[in-house]
């Protein structure tokens, strides 16, 4: 289920907001869709990033998926200790598991993120 306080963009991941810092991860759906994962590559602090735009990389054994930013901001936090323990991951998607915080350039760009409902729908019709 994913958390009804998060919003979503269509490629799984989610955003949390606090004033405008923004957490980002990827939902439990796309984790158990990539199973059995192998790497994470994410950016360093200080990146600025733009609304879907590639910020990493997730690996699993059976394909590389790209990781989209899903508002503009700069990288002001990363989870360092994601890529040495992908467990994370499968235990606490939208916990321990988050992967960068960003400090929005533009938090209008959240209205056009998916509420939890929208992005249910989205899982449940295979996208």
């Amino acid at each position: 289920m994913a958390p009804a306080n998060l919003k979503y963009a269509k490629t799984h991941e989610w955003l949390s907001l606090n004033g405008d810092v923004g957490t980002i991860g990827i939902s439990d759906f796309a984790v158990k869709e990539l199973t059995d994962l192998v790497y994470m590559g994410l950016p360093n602090v200080g990146k600025k990033l733009n609304a879907g735009e590639v910020f990493g990389e997730i690996e699993s054994v059976k394909a590389v998926s790209d990781l989209y930013a899903p508002v503009s901001g700069e990288v002001i936090e990363v989870n360092s200790n994601l890529p040495n323990d992908l467990d994370l991951l499968s235990k606490d998607a939208f916990g321990k598991g988050w992967l960068i915080k960003i400090r929005l350039s533009n938090p209008a760009e959240v209205a056009s993120l998916l509420d939890a409902a929208a992005y249910e729908r989205e899982c449940a019709a295979g996208h």
